[in-house]
């Protein structure tokens, strides 16, 4: 499997990934004139035509046929164009020392505190291809991108995760809170969202502080949670260094995580190394192969080890990602080293 820009010919696959990721992928509506539009931008942003605020690095996951049956993407600044909302969970102290009541209240606080930082976004699988590390390769491939152009990207990383809702696409932390503002279905204020119009939130929604309590339990209950179809690349993250630092999406309370650019597993671990063509040791470790270039970017997963400064691969390696003997790439282990700082403490 190879990593690389996203091109126009491309645009039926993705609606098709876009049809079967169902609600809630927010970055990727099931809308042909929004996708067309978003590919045509990407394109732009590849070649360097538009300004971070604008930014959109879009990739597919493509097999050797050229297949696509993955979808990946970055956003260089987030809020800088449009509004950027999240509900920051925050706490409010109802006390009266003379009645001996001391009570901490949970509290959801409508802010734009994570304007302007970049964001990993758009991650989606075909279902049949969730096996082997081809998840690892979709989600991780995006760090080696931002170690290898650092200047195009924030200092922090957020990823807005998928939040909790059942198989009709109805979300109850929507239900609880959204729909009393918005009367609208969820599904209905997702795409509104997806296809750009932003607006309205920022017309009806409450600006004063909401108290947790006075939600339905149902509702309660899903603050910060994930679907549980994005468990396993919330896990990913986490095992790059990723952490929930207690802002939430407004719309299904799914958790927003972030880290530090320079402090991700991928990016700080990653090398700069010459290309050598042979046979891997054995066993050989997986290895993220990037071949360091922009417009023509290509990376991926592939059985590899390090000599005298050199990233030994096979001749289908080379030849996936348009290189040869001699060449650099940037290169970094695949997954964590077992029980590493990252796993731990994520």
């Amino acid at each position: 499997m190879i990593i690389r820009p996203v091109h126009h010919a491309d645009l039926p696959s993705l609606l098709a990934l876009a049809k079967s990721a169902g609600s809630g992928l927010t970055t990727l509506p099931a809308d042909e004139k929004r996708l067309a539009h978003r590919v045509a931008w990407a394109e732009k942003t590849f070649a360097g035509e538009v300004e971070r605020a604008d930014a959109d690095y879009l990739f597919v996951m493509v097999d050797d046929a050229e297949q696509v049956v993955g979808i990946t993407g970055l956003a260089g600044a987030v809020g800088l164009r449009e509004p950027w909302y999240n509900y920051r969970v925050g706490m409010t102290l109802s006390a009266s020392p003379k009645l001996g009541i001391y009570r901490p209240i949970p509290t959801l606080f409508l802010v734009n505190d994570l304007c302007g930082q970049s964001e990993v976004c758009s991650l989606f699988l075909r279902a049949d291809q969730r096996t082997g590390s081809h998840g690892k390769l979709l989600s991780r491939s995006r760090f080696l991108f931002l170690a290898e152009f650092p200047q195009l990207f924030s200092e922090r990383i957020i990823a807005e995760m998928r939040g909790v809702s059942d198989a009709q696409g109805k979300s109850p932390f929507w239900e609880g809170l959204g729909r009393h503002f918005f009367k609208m279905p969820f599904t209905d204020a997702d795409y509104l969202t997806g296809v750009g119009n932003k607006a309205f939130i920022a017309e009806l929604m409450p600006r004063f502080p909401l108290y947790v309590p006075l939600l339905a339990p149902t509702a309660q209950a899903v603050i910060g949670q994930v679907h549980p179809a994005t468990e396993p690349a919330l896990r990913l993250l986490q095992s790059e260094g990723f952490g929930h630092r207690g802002y939430v999406d407004i719309f299904d309370g799914g958790a927003v995580v972030e880290c530090e650019t320079n402090r991700i597993r991928a990016v700080r671990d990653s090398r700069t190394l010459v290309l050598a063509v042979g046979t891997p040791a054995q066993p050989g470790s997986e290895y993220l192969i990037f071949n360091r270039s922009l417009r023509d970017c290509r990376i991926t997963s592939a059985p590899a080890h390090v000599a005298s400064g050199t990233l030994v691969v096979s001749a289908l390696t080379a030849r996936r990602l348009r290189l040869r003997a001699g060449d650099p790439v940037r290169a970094v282990p695949l997954s964590p080293a077992r029980n590493s700082p990252q796993e731990i403490t994520a």
